[in-house]
């Protein structure tokens, strides 16, 4: 987290409007130019747990919480919110509706973000809610000024998603929020990895970690192919680890939902552990959560403990996986994913 991101550096062309001002960022942070920021005071809201993280080992007396919420205690004395717009429309609509419904009116608001991630939406988005300006466009980025004349209505539960899957004759109920992978439907590559568990189910026992799990839907499945496991369903997003918890409750299912950035908040070991490993961080490919994942399995699989994955047969994964593990298989595939299982 040394440089700063476009969306960063944006509002670094404007660090006068900042001074002595008690701020809330929020957003999709990825990086810590919210603590280098000449405030009052600065709060700071992060959605992923590796952001806050990396934020809070290099706090300045900034509050910082991670959450699908602010706490109260984040929007106090606050009358200024720096927002950083997210990739996914529908998600930036979700925050800001909740954080609009929070701030004190007259408050400022600060919008920024990348152009390809549609943060010139913001403008229609917000129109009848106040007065917008764009008030600058470098790096490819746009930022935005808006002032509330109006708050925003805020409903947690008409955000919701749910659908049904009926996968090998089992069925499940999933739960999902804006900006969560698989929000209204199941992906491909996971629906190839649980046919895959479905006809390995001998190997889904013991203690299973979902690493990324998202809504819950790989989860959801080893439960009910195998009732007598000890599941953990880890995640960065808040949203997404929300969302798990509705969908394994909505499944009759106890589970340990940790909030982990790979297995940095992770004790014990596993006899399996399934992932359907993100390759992005926003709209950038980054290996980072995969390489990880897959150097530091070892670690936490107990013996004859294995892992099962499954990725995009273009991505580089059966590489690294042959220089970590000495068995590597191949147990499903199609012309552009693939099940690996390792140990």
């Amino acid at each position: 987290m040394s440089a700063y991101i476009p969306a960063s550096q944006v509002l670094q062309r404007h660090e006068s409007l900042f001074t002595d001002k008690s701020i809330l960022v929020s957003g999709d942070i990825h990086d810590d130019y919210a603590l280098q920021i000449n405030s009052r005071h600065t709060n700071i809201h992060c959605t992923l747990y590796h952001v806050y993280l990396k934020l809070s080992a290099r706090n300045r007396d900034c509050q910082i919480e991670f959450g699908v919420f602010p706490s109260d205690a984040c929007y106090e004395d606050v009358d200024t919110l720096i927002y950083y717009w997210p990739k996914n429309k529908t998600e930036a609509q979700f925050q800001l509706s909740f954080l609009l419904n929070h701030l004190p009116k007259n408050a400022d608001i600060f919008i920024v973000g990348e152009n390809r991630s549609g943060v010139k939406s913001v403008e229609t988005l917000l129109s009848d809610f106040g007065s917008i300006q764009k008030i600058d466009s470098a790096r490819r980025c746009g930022l935005y000024h808006y002032q509330a004349e109006n708050r925003l209505a805020f409903d947690f539960s008409e955000w919701w998603y749910q659908y049904h899957l009926q996968l090998d004759n089992i069925d499940l109920t999933i739960n999902s929020l804006p900006g969560v992978f698989s929000q209204k439907t199941l992906d491909i590559g996971s629906e190839l990895l649980i046919n895959a568990l479905a006809e390995h189910s001998d190997i889904v026992k013991g203690r299973v970690l979902d690493v990324g799990c998202g809504c819950g839907v790989l989860s959801t499945f080893a439960y009910k192919l195998n009732s007598h496991i000890q599941l953990v369903c880890s995640d960065v997003n808040a949203m997404a680890l929300s969302a798990t918890k509705q969908t394994l409750s909505a499944n009759q299912i106890n589970a340990d939902v940790v909030a982990s950035d790979v297995f940095s908040n992770l004790e014990g070991r596993f006899d399996l552990i399934i992932s359907n490993p993100p390759f992005h961080d926003g709209k950038e490919t980054d290996y980072n959560a995969v390489d990880a994942l897959i150097h530091q399995s070892k670690q936490y699989l107990s013996q004859n403990g294995k892992l099962c994955l499954v990725a995009n047969s273009f991505l580089p994964y059966h590489r690294l996986l042959v220089e970590n593990f000495k068995q590597v298989s191949v147990i499903a595939q199609t012309s552009r994913f693939k099940v690996y299982l390792v140990e």
